[in-house]
């Protein structure tokens, strides 16, 4: 099979969360560990940090990576979904697995695939740490896919765990509260295993304490300690907060004889792009019109992202907004600023909610909308409206996001 035929089987014959949404989700762990006994146990070959949360894991786990690569070790990388192609899931010290390589496992393992119905996202994890394990990498960072308990990558026992924040997000699979959401996340806290948490919560404080106590896990709240501040070239304040908490797994790493200096997190916090191929995060493509994206995609994450955009400077505001199902609209739109021109689309996957129902809760709320058939025709239509001295903000989705970049991006 060729790589597109490779990655198309993967993408279709198996459920894949990010396009099918909760009927993809597997409440076990069965099919993975047969996957792991399979390849013979492969994430015992490595060294690794796991981190989770609803918001900033992605942003964290680059860091981390970035910073790592600037201390000169050989660094794996796994993180989801991805935005352009499939291989970004994968990498080492920046570079994206092979398109030989992912031909190479789906056709030596094909038969016990297609045989225990792996569903992608657990087929994806081994081909990960298999990969990870037979490069030999001094150690790779693993975000979790969603939740943490049950999430295909917790079979790994981490050096540091680390969980950015609790949000309330995939809700109809983690439950409504932060409480409940922080019991699932706290799921990937290890015996013995130090934990960082990267915001501190009065709802979800004693459930992490709790969690950390019966594993006999030392715990970090990092906003209850002091850091020093460094520049990052990931922009937007909300990245304050991701720094800090790859500071202070960074602390755990040292003590667990990894050499990191002060210099490798400079240097490594302002080159992260650059060293990890990271995009979307309040990515700015172009000026005159100034436009910006974000992944952001929750109640959390947007709120961050509205508190961003009121730093900017410009004469009018575009909005290029879609958003999957299961994501609250109703409340998320009421974060939104009211002067603004919205260009509402939906993502091309079948998660995605339709861009006449956002049309009408938008129109509920006041707002100036219009919905289009695509995203790039929503794109298309606010840079044709959009004067120089104006800025053209495009998120709500990551897949409205990566549908955008891969007109512009190449790996």
């Amino acid at each position: 099979m060729t790589y597109k035929e490779t990655t198309g089987w993967m993408f279709q014959q198996l459920p894949m969360y990010q396009n099918k949404g909760k009927k993809a989700y597997k409440k076990d762990l069965t099919n993975i560990q047969k996957l792991s006994a399979h390849l013979g146990h492969p994430e015992k070959k490595f060294k690794s940090i796991h981190v989770g949360g609803t918001n900033g894991k992605g942003s964290t786990s680059h860091i981390l990576a970035s910073i790592l690569k600037e201390a000169k070790y050989k660094v794996g990388l796994y993180t989801s979904p991805h935005l352009i192609d499939f291989r970004e899931r994968i990498k080492i010290n920046g570079e994206v697995i092979t398109k030989q390589y992912v031909i190479s496992f789906i056709k030596r393992n094909f038969k016990f695939l297609y045989e225990n119905k792996l569903s992608f996202f657990e087929m994806t994890v081994g081909l990960a740490f298999e990969y990870f394990a037979r490069k030999k990498v001094d150690i790779a960072i693993i975000e979790v896919g969603l939740g943490g308990r049950l999430d295909s990558t917790n079979i790994i026992t981490p050096l540091v765990s680390v969980i950015t924040n609790i949000g309330l997000d995939h809700t109809d699979i983690l439950g409504n509260t932060h409480e409940l959401i922080a019991k699932e996340k706290a799921g990937i806290i290890k015996p013995k295993v130090p934990v960082v948490i990267g915001e501190t919560r009065q709802d979800t404080f004693e459930v992490f304490r709790a969690a950390a106590n019966q594993n006999n896990s030392e715990i970090i709240f990092v906003d209850q300690k002091k850091y020093k501040n460094f520049e990052c070239d990931l922009k937007g304040t909300y990245q304050k907060k991701n720094i800090r908490t790859a500071l202070e797994t960074i602390n755990f790493l040292n003590k667990k004889n990894f050499l990191v200096s002060s210099d490798h997190i400079e240097n490594g916090l302002k080159d992260v792009i650059n060293n990890t191929k990271l995009y979307g995060r309040w990515q700015i493509i172009q000026y005159y019109p100034k436009i910006i994206c974000d992944t952001a995609h929750n109640q959390e994450g947007l709120k961050a992202v509205v508190n961003q955009l009121k730093d900017e400077n410009y004469k009018n505001l575009h909005i290029v907004f879609g958003m999957v199902k299961g994501k609250q609209p109703e409340k998320i739109i009421k974060l939104l600023p009211k002067n603004a021109t919205y260009y509402l689309c939906q993502p091309n996957i079948e998660r995605a909610l339709g861009s006449e129902i956002l049309l009408e809760l938008f129109l509920n709320e006041e707002m100036y909308a219009k919905n289009y058939s695509s995203v790039f025709e929503a794109f298309k239509n606010a840079r044709t409206k959009s004067e120089d001295n104006d800025l053209i903000f495009i998120g709500g989705s990551t897949f409205v996001v990566a549908e955008l970049l891969s007109g512009n991006l190449k790996l």
